[in-house]
């Protein structure tokens, strides 16, 4: 938890000390401001959006395989434009788990965790993928 921020007035002036997180998102630093300066600001998304994203599209493809409107991922594939393998890494997300999934939702990943990492051949067990990631207690 990131400590409150504090305001000091003396002789020399006031002095704000703001406690700051870098975390790495997407290739780049961002600043994570304490939670009460950072709720209901637009311009600063709690989540990485491209992630977010990913973990949509892998459920909704999911759910049209399950619902059979495509017979496999390569069918989907071709119809919406994509490279099969790519189709099939991002249909795995819905294989992560649920702690996982919430902790995006929340902007709560853990520092440089990226699309590329979670594409990758993820283990089958929720702790397990826990564990790889970083999200264990």
């Amino acid at each position: 938890m990131t400590p409150a921020a504090t305001v000091q007035n003396d002789d020399q002036g006031i002095s704000v000390n703001v406690p700051l997180m870098l975390k790495k998102r997407g290739g780049r630093r961002e600043v994570i401001l304490p939670q009460a300066f950072a709720s209901g600001n637009p311009m600063h998304p709690s989540h990485q959006e491209a992630l977010v994203i990913a973990i949509a599209r892998a459920h909704r493809w999911q759910k049209l395989l399950d619902d059979g409107k495509f017979e496999s991922v390569s069918d989907l594939a071709r119809e919406i434009g994509l490279d099969v393998s790519f189709a099939a890494r991002l249909i795995r997300l819905t294989l992560l788990a649920p702690d996982i999934v919430e902790a995006i939702l929340m902007g709560e990943e853990p520092s440089g965790l990226s699309l590329s990492m979670l594409t990758k051949q993820l283990p089958l067990l929720w702790n397990d993928q826990k564990e790889l990631l970083g999200l264990t207690a």
